[in-house]
């Protein structure tokens, strides 16, 4: 960490827990919020020590505007953390990998992980330059219609 000065860590920091933080708001709930944030929580308590320092501190005020603008601010500091990241390729892909544990158990942490939360996870993985491991979003649509079963053919009787 002492190759960042304050302002590359705080950006740093408030790329992970913005990150977090877009995941669980793509599917609120009062409860849900309490098990994601502790989720989150749990994955950057278990980053490498040559990061985990960029995880602790005070609370961080959120981004302002509303949820587009918030948006765009987040994962425009999770490239800037990434780029920052690149002074040491080791602290970088340990910060991608964390990030993208991270916010995969946020959304799988409540009822498992809905479209939403997946489109949020593919916005974040491509601002990190990580490749998405989510599976693709089913697209909306009408179910398919359920065929009736068929019943085999009586059995030809024989003629007298």
């Amino acid at each position: 960490m002492a190759d960042y000065n304050e302002q590359e860590q705080d950006v740093i920091r408030r790329a992970a827990f913005g990150a977090i933080a877009l995941v669980s708001k793509a599917d609120p709930g009062f409860f849900a919020t309490f098990k994601e944030s502790a989720a989150g929580s749990k994955v950057l308590a278990t980053a490498p020590d040559t990061i985990k320092g960029f995880f602790r501190g005070g609370l961080i005020a959120p981004p302002k505007g509303d949820a587009t603008q918030v948006e765009q601010s987040v994962l425009s500091e999770l490239s800037q953390a990434v780029q920052l990241l690149a002074k040491n390729p080791a602290d970088q892909a340990a910060y991608k990998n964390v990030i993208t544990t991270a916010v995969q158990q946020v959304a799988q942490a409540s009822k498992g992980v809905v479209s939403s939360e997946q489109a949020i996870i593919a916005k974040v993985t491509q601002a990190l330059g990580v490749a998405s491991t989510q599976p693709p979003v089913p697209k909306p649509g009408p179910p398919p219609t359920p065929q009736p079963p068929t019943t085999p053919a009586p059995p030809a009787v024989p003629a007298d």
